[in-house]
């Protein structure tokens, strides 16, 4: 699911472009939810984490320059994009690296350029996520909230943190081309999360969540390199989990 935040002082304006970008995504059939804002202190006072951030520049202290600067004091890593009638402060939005500005009225042309721009960007770089495809809806997921990825039959199952599994029709093969080099193929059924494995021992993969997947014989040492290999990065980054 993407989650959005529109920020306008406006209520027409706020109204307007929230059916607007509800539209696209119903177009898309991509989950989302969309979250208002009549000014920057009110969305700055909220913890829902945002994917992407509309911001109008013209507003109330703090205005949208402001708010987009304390967005990314605090870590905010998504994507900003700002609404504005003066195209003069857009020079300004390059200090905060907004992904692109919209002038109002928004031209409907130019909304739909940028909304395609941004949903890829989320796709392929910035969120490292994939794109799911279930009958006539999609759904984006986080390659860090994928635990293992299963095969059975002509499905694939995703098992995700905290339990939920997403199942589609995929070949394991396609899907191991497009996730990055935390997933191991462990077994010809499965492809398991690095940073959520607990150990190995007896053939079978100890899971941080609790339950285990088996690795084929011919992979384990493998396997076993390859941990060890993901666990010093880790470290090296900082980032090891105490699970490990």
């Amino acid at each position: 699911m993407i989650t959005f935040a529109v920020c306008d002082d406006e209520a027409f304006m706020l109204r307007d472009f929230t059916a607007r970008l509800s539209g696209y995504m119903e177009e898309r059939q991509m989950e989302f939810r969309v979250q208002c804002y009549t000014g920057g202190k009110s969305l700055l006072d909220s913890k829902i984490q945002f994917d992407m951030v509309f911001l109008d520049i013209q507003m109330e202290s703090p205005d949208g320059l402001e708010t987009a600067r304390l967005l990314r004091q605090r870590g905010y890593q998504g994507i900003l994009i700002f609404i504005t009638v003066l195209k003069e402060c857009v020079f300004d939005s390059f200090e905060v690296q907004a992904f692109d500005f919209l002038v109002k009225p928004i031209d409907p042309i130019r909304f739909r350029r940028t909304m395609d721009r941004s949903l890829q960007f989320l796709e392929q770089a910035g969120r490292q996520n994939i794109v799911v495809h279930r009958g006539r809806d999609s759904r984006i997921l986080s390659f860090s909230e994928i635990v293992y990825c299963e095969v059975i039959a002509r499905k694939i199952y995703l098992h995700l943190h905290g339990g939920e599994t997403v199942a589609y029709y995929d070949k394991l093969e396609e899907l191991e081309k497009r996730m990055d080099k935390r997933f191991f193929r462990c077994h010809r059924s499965y492809l398991v999360n690095l940073d959520f494995v607990r150990g190995c021992r007896d053939g079978l993969i100890l899971l941080a969540e609790g339950g285990e997947i088996p690795v084929s014989r011919l992979r384990e040492r493998e396997f076993t390199k390859a941990l060890l290999l993901h666990m010093k990065e880790r470290r090296r980054d900082g980032m090891v989990s105490s699970f490990i």
